[in-house]
């Protein structure tokens, strides 16, 4: 995998602060910062925050971050996109009290997967899409172990961007820090 520079990436929505720190950078969002479609809520949100650049099929783009946020609906990972009603957001959103992996899939209408993962809280985790074909595959972990969290379609006729991301619906003040952004080849296997 190769390093992105922050400097390779446009914001889809400017954060508060972005502040380089050896080499990572810590990101501010705006409070009610994010991105949903219609889904059982009745909202659209599409003003979430990332930093992205294209992301050609046969590819893999991978964001690394640290798990330390712990308000309601704070989160961090890698978005990607083709337009205002197709993109996918994935990584790891504090719910109910919980850390949780998972994934927001949207084409027209949003729907939403997750799955607690309490034993990451403090660590340094990574969310890898690798996009293949017709379909991106959703991995995430700690210490180089990423675990299958979603394969969802991705229109291969559209143009992609992707990059880290993070939301703050419910507040103000969210600091995530991301320490890393690569691309690379596409996994090989989906499992």
């Amino acid at each position: 995998m190769k390093t992105i520079a922050w400097s390779e990436g446009t914001w889809t929505r400017q954060p508060v602060s972005v502040i380089e720190v050896d080499n990572a950078i810590k990101v501010e969002s705006i409070e009610g910062s994010d991105w949903w479609r219609i889904t059982s809520y009745g909202f659209i949100h599409n003003d979430g925050h990332a930093l992205v650049k294209d992301f050609p099929n046969d590819a893999a783009m991978e964001v690394t971050f640290i798990l330390d946020y712990t308000e309601q609906f704070d989160q961090c990972g890698i978005f990607i996109s083709a337009d205002d009603e197709n993109w996918v957001k994935a990584g790891i959103e504090f719910c109910d009290g919980y850390p949780q992996v998972g994934a927001v899939v949207t084409r027209t209408t949003s729907d939403w997967s997750s799955s607690r993962i309490s034993e990451w809280m403090g660590k340094e985790v990574t969310v890898r899409a690798s996009r293949s074909g017709d379909a991106v595959t959703i991995r995430a972990g700690i210490n180089g172990d990423l675990q299958l969290v979603r394969v969802a379609p991705l229109d291969p006729t559209r143009e992609w961007s992707a990059g880290p991301m993070a939301c703050a619906p419910t507040r103000a003040g969210l600091v995530t820090t991301i320490t890393a952004w690569r691309i690379g080849d596409c996994d090989e296997a989906l499992h």
